[in-house]
């Protein structure tokens, strides 16, 4: 009688871990809060999924809570994580090429940008990812500009001798070559770098200015306008075999999310500059708008500086960045 128990516990286990076979957490990382639309990105992903019903769900940690913002790809490329909207060009000493996603005045506007996701270059690039398993759920750029601490930033001249904060090394060779000197560090670190006195200009994401209060330690900011000097490409990734692990019900839910997600991406990002200016003017911050001239001049010192070491760098790297030219 016990054995015949003992076999029925055992076939009862069997049966429900063979249900459960397909059931899998998802650890999703990013270095933003809650009320960030890169956050807001993942979340839909996540809600989507779980409505979906697949035994699919996916854990957000946001904050930097689970990793250093910089420190995202290598675990994802890994394994070690499964998802992160991470800054491709953090990850650009790992693949040179990837500080083409953030190169001064290459991105037009917001339009522009969904055309580069959707061309030649953007396919070397994630021809590149995919050899470190790395894949693309969502295509996404944000628009930036810059803020000053004591004065307004427009023009290369006005950078001259103050300690700037650039995302990418791209950036960090323009603003060296106007004769700033360079603080590398994430988004997340800006204020506390600008409330302590180590930087005196900073420039990153609308939606990251605001996210992280950047208002509250600025004298004057010059968002993204007409002209933007500032496209940054900040993808929901995924580590490639992870997602190759799942079954094909788990794969459609999590692409079907993906592309929800994305179309909501590209109209916010849209939205965000416009509402960056409001945040910062309600605060009292001076605003600045760049001129075409304006970037004309900053262009001419990045063709010099970013494009040239690029180029320079980076096997095959003419052959990209006219790829990436060549996007109307």
């Amino acid at each position: 009688m016990k054995s015949n128990i003992l076999g029925a516990v055992a076939a009862l286990a069997l049966a429900a871990s063979a249900g459960t076979a397909f059931a899998k957490e998802l650890r999703l990382s990013h270095q933003w809060s809650n009320k960030d639309v890169r956050h807001k990105v993942a979340q839909i992903v996540a809600d989507e999924v779980k409505k979906a019903d697949v035994d699919l769900d996916i854990k957000i940690f946001g904050s930097k809570s689970l990793f250093k913002p910089r420190e995202q790809y290598k675990p994802l490329s890994r394994g070690q994580l499964d998802m992160t909207i991470f800054p491709l060009s953090y990850a650009g000493g790992q693949q040179p090429a990837y500080n083409l996603t953030l190169m001064p005045g290459l991105v037009k506007n917001h339009d522009h940008a969904a055309r580069l996701n959707d061309s030649p270059f953007m396919d070397e690039i994630k021809q590149i990812m995919a050899k470190d398993d790395v894949m693309v759920l969502v295509d996404g750029y944000l628009a930036g500009g810059f803020v000053g601490k004591d004065k307004c930033i427009t023009k290369p001249e006005d950078v001259k001798g103050l300690q700037t904060r650039a995302a990418g090394k791209a950036f960090e060779q323009m603003l060296a070559g106007a004769g700033a000197s360079i603080a590398s560090m994430a988004s997340s670190e800006i204020y506390n770098a600008m409330q302590t006195g180590v930087l005196d200009a900073a420039n990153t994401s609308s939606s990251s200015f605001v996210s992280y209060r950047i208002y509250e330690q600025a004298k004057c900011y010059t968002p993204a306008g007409d002209v933007a000097l500032w496209f940054m490409y900040q993808p929901l990734l995924m580590n490639k075999s992870t997602f190759e692990g799942l079954n094909a019900d788990q794969q459609k839910a999590l692409l079907d999310a993906s592309a929800k997600a994305e179309a909501y991406y590209l109209e916010e990002a849209k939205k965000q500059d416009a509402a960056s200016v409001k945040v910062f003017k309600d605060a009292g911050v001076e605003i600045a708008n760049m001129t075409q001239a304006d970037f004309d001049a900053w262009r001419a010192i990045a063709k010099e500086t970013s494009y040239k070491s690029f180029v320079e760098e980076v096997p095959n790297g003419q052959e990209l960045l006219d790829k990436a030219l060549a996007v109307e």
